[in-house]
């Protein structure tokens, strides 16, 4: 007889300067891990998009020895979320561990809450000052003594 049934463990949200998992963390969340080992190509399009990147982005990343999208995701991911590390690690860990790190970037961003960006789409209404136009003084015209007309601009 079952007296309690089991509990979903809801993801917990982190706010560290560290990364959430180990780079082989891939048992911390096993659907990420199996994605990634299944389907990598579709995997680390996948996670692109959800960082908000365009989803064939890394398919560039074909063409390097050192993945380059790869790379500049992962210090994104980390700036983002303020967590440590610098460069030199994160070119280590996309070339020799690329999938690894692909599973790292994508179990943070279920683990850390997204930013949301609200943006006013009211329009705007601008008071614009009118415009004053001077118009040019009438012209007087006089005949002078000798028979000449005189104008003058007042």
């Amino acid at each position: 007889m079952i007296f309690q049934q089991p509990q979903f463990s809801p993801v917990i949200a982190v706010s560290s300067n560290q990364w959430s998992t180990g780079i082989c963390g891939c048992f911390d969340d096993c659907s990420v891990c199996c994605f990634a080992i299944w389907c990598p190509f579709c995997f680390i399009c996948s996670t692109a998009s959800e960082f908000g990147e365009f989803c064939c982005l890394p398919m560039i990343d074909n063409c390097a020895c050192t993945p380059p999208v790869s790379m500049a995701l992962r210090a994104s991911v980390r700036n983002r979320y303020g967590i440590q590390g610098g460069l030199a690690s994160d070119c280590m860990y996309v070339t020799f561990c690329n999938i690894c790190s692909w599973c790292q970037i994508a179990r943070e961003l279920k683990r850390r809450p997204t930013v949301q960006m609200v943006v006013n789409a009211q329009p705007a209404v601008l008071a614009i000052p009118p415009v004053v136009v001077s118009t040019p003084k009438p012209v007087v015209t006089t005949q002078g003594g000798c028979g000449f007309v005189i104008k003058s601009m007042k």
